[in-house]
């Protein structure tokens, strides 16, 4: 076992880094720390990852009226013909399992009483499932569990977090001249030192998310840059499914809101989507209405607005009685009663947003990716669980399926590295660069990226507007590609390279998949192909 231990003033040493702290990085870090000496990489603040900020809950099968088959169905469905049927059963069967290890840990979610008297869990039900099996805490799951794992994540003597830390680039021995492709460590950045340092690592795993952050409206906080894609991408991993961008239905439109999500399970709940008028038009899309799934939901959205040339539509839950609003969505509630609107009396006003990356890292049922010794977990993967379309609240339940299956398989490999030095690794070198005088640039250029991405490469797509993109980004990436040469790094400057190569990575597949599926809808292809197959990108090749 490797000492938790920096080895010079500028470098460490750990026998597993992961970079990440949401959901599947501390799920991993906890179940791999009793055995190994971990460090967790955050770059902003611990808690402001998406896990946080997640509202609906965690699919999983805790009533008798269901089953796991229910569970995988209905997981098939909403991914629409191109889901990893293995990856998908793999999931659901583990899913009890999953959530128990997180209700030990110490996450509450929401009981109620039945008719017998007895306690169980309160189960919601969201967009593509026949069934109710969403646990949740009220409104505010994400927190709920990000808290309790933060919380016994720091009661650990074998974890080491490392707040404010961007990760650069993996170092691999491809990287470094030496035989094969094997991950070292990372090079990372110091944002209150302002300095470059070295993590080395025996084994890294990439915890960092997605990448909504590359569209001009999310529903994400500002750390999705999609770092996780990039490094992995830069170091040797192939890619898959990028063009699945989640665009989340129901997004609170308002100037002072920043892109607030209001949780599908308001829908699960009742809450019907009404044109400026009052009237409904989901079901006139889908004959699920607002159950329908999001992919849908979204595109019927995008197409009322356009249609009647108005900036939004409308999410009415004020026919339930008041309580019962204020019990299930206290923060929805209360965030709108703050911006003058009181969602028991009046409908939200409403508008889609990207909220989900579906495609990702290729990994394996262990998290394993094409490089040895580096792992990847959670949304920064492709899996092959959400195929086309990602079914609500199976996103955090990915998370800690995973990351349990990730973590057994370091623990077996972990002895043979017991006595094993670490690679030498030559510090960062950054005697030929110097400060920048022009943010401005890094600025600018963030703002036209996610401006055209949106335009471009957003809900509706075609192929003029894909080869626009595409010329856009080729500019983009050779500007920025001078600029990391030539000045130090800092926070904005590395969101932004990862920012702009994972854009390219998102038209590159959207440009290769010739029908319309699920999330990705082009005007030119809208027929479904026969045989859809997974879009794979190899740094190799492409």
């Amino acid at each position: 076992m490797a000492e938790n231990k920096t080895t010079t003033e500028h470098q460490y040493t750990c026998d597993v880094l992961i970079i990440g702290a949401g959901a599947a990085g501390l799920s991993l870090a906890l179940k791999i720390a009793t055995h190994s000496n971990v460090r967790v990489l955050s770059k902003g603040k611990l808690s402001e990852g998406s896990t946080y900020y997640a509202q609906g809950g965690v699919a999983a099968v805790f009533s008798d009226d269901d089953s796991t088959d229910s569970h995988f169905e209905d997981t098939l469905v909403a991914g629409a013909g191109l889901c990893d049927e293995d990856a998908v059963r793999f999931t659901v069967n583990n899913a009890k399992e999953s959530m128990q290890w997180l209700i030990e840990t110490g996450v509450n979610f929401d009981t109620e009483v039945n008719d017998q008297e007895e306690t169980q869990y309160h189960l919601t039900r969201e967009g593509g499932h026949s069934h109710r099996r969403i646990l949740h805490a009220a409104d505010a799951t994400g927190r709920e569990i990000e808290e309790s794992l933060l919380a016994a994540v720091k009661k650990h003597p074998r974890i080491t977090l490392m707040e404010g830390f961007n990760a650069i680039d993996l170092i691999t021995t491809r990287k470094l001249n030496l035989p094969a492709n094997r991950v070292l460590g990372a090079y990372v950045w110091n944002r209150t030192a302002e300095r470059v340092e070295t993590v080395k690592a025996h084994f890294v795993t990439l915890a960092t998310g997605g990448a909504s952050k590359v569209y001009q409206y999310t529903s994400n906080p500002d750390v999705s840059s999609g770092d996780g894609v990039a490094l992995a991408w830069r170091s040797g991993c192939r890619v898959a499914n990028m063009e699945f961008n989640q665009f989340h239905p129901t997004c609170l439109y308002h100037a002072d809101a920043k892109n607030f999500l209001l949780t599908e399970a308001l829908r699960g709940e009742g809450a019907l989507l009404l044109r400026p008028d009052g009237t409904r038009f989901m079901p006139d899309f889908d004959e699920r209405g607002e159950l329908a799934p999001r992919d849908i939901v979204a595109r019927a959205i995008d197409y009322e607005m356009k249609r009647l040339g108005v900036d939004c539509m409308y999410l009415d839950i004020s026919h339930r009685p008041k309580e019962f609003i204020v019990k299930h969505f206290p923060t929805i509630y209360r965030r709108c009663l703050l911006l003058g609107l009181d969602i028991a009396h009046q409908p939200m006003p409403i508008v889609p947003a990207a909220h989900y990356t579906c495609g990702g890292v290729m990994i394996d049922h262990h998290g394993q990716t094409d490089i040895d010794g580096l792992y990847a977990i959670g949304e920064v993967t492709y899996t092959g669980l959400h195929g086309a379309n990602r079914l609500a609240s199976n996103s955090l339940l990915e998370c800690i399926v995973y990351a349990h299956a990730c973590a057994k398989d370091i623990l077996n490999r972990i002895p043979f590295y017991e006595n094993r030095k670490f690679a030498t690794i030559p510090d960062w070198d950054d005697s030929q660069v110097e400060n920048s005088d022009e943010q401005v640039v890094i600025q600018h250029n963030w703002h036209e990226l996610r401006l055209f991405m949106w335009d471009y490469v957003g809900i509706v797509r075609t192929d003029k507007r894909l080869q626009r993109a595409l010329h856009r980004v080729e500019l983009l990436q050779s500007e920025i590609s001078e600029y990391y040469s030539n000045f130090k790094v800092g926070n904005n400057l590395l969101e932004l390279r990862n920012l702009v190569q994972v854009a390219e990575l998102i038209i590159k597949s959207a440009i290769q998949r010739k029908e319309s599926r699920g999330l990705h809808y082009n005007l030119d292809y809208p027929e479904q192909n026969d045989d859809p197959k997974p879009t794979i990108l190899n740094p190799d090749k492409n």
